[in-house]
């Protein structure tokens, strides 16, 4: 319960950062599927003075675009620390802005997962699937 209220919490500060424009916590951040409006969004464009990140600068953004799967994201190092270990439902979208990961899913077919703004080429539906995410440089 306590878990689900927090992914809550950071899924709605998510939500107004991406609306806002403000820069993004390092960490993974959530955000809802998107609306049926105008397509904008309600967003205005950036002023000169709010910092925009290129899409091939953010290391690793997952969408759910298949059936609910179990995703675990961790950081690829020796004390692997765990970022991300939870279901998440159709239309969730995760990202991530440090490096390197490490992304393991149950079903890798439900997932459309883009590395420094590629998008990584289609997992089978139902079998697991892993992905590397390296550091920058």
């Amino acid at each position: 319960m306590v878990a689900a209220l927090a992914l809550l919490v950071v899924g709605g500060m998510a939500l107004v950062n991406a609306i806002t424009g403000e820069p993004d916590q390092k960490g993974p951040a959530t955000a809802a599927s998107p609306s049926n409006d105008d397509g904008d969004g309600g967003r205005t464009s950036p002023s000169s003075n709010e910092k925009t990140t290129p899409a091939t600068d953010v290391p690793l953004v997952i969408s759910v675009t298949g059936q609910p799967t179990n995703v675990v994201v961790r950081i690829a190092d020796t004390a692997g620390t765990v970022l991300t270990n939870t279901t998440l439902n159709t239309g969730t979208t995760l990202k991530y802005d440090q490096a390197p990961l490490q992304v393991v899913a149950a079903n890798g077919g439900s997932l459309t997962v883009v590395i420094y703004g590629r998008e990584q080429p289609a997992k089978p539906a139902g079998q697991r699937g892993e992905w590397l995410v390296k550091a920058k440089g």
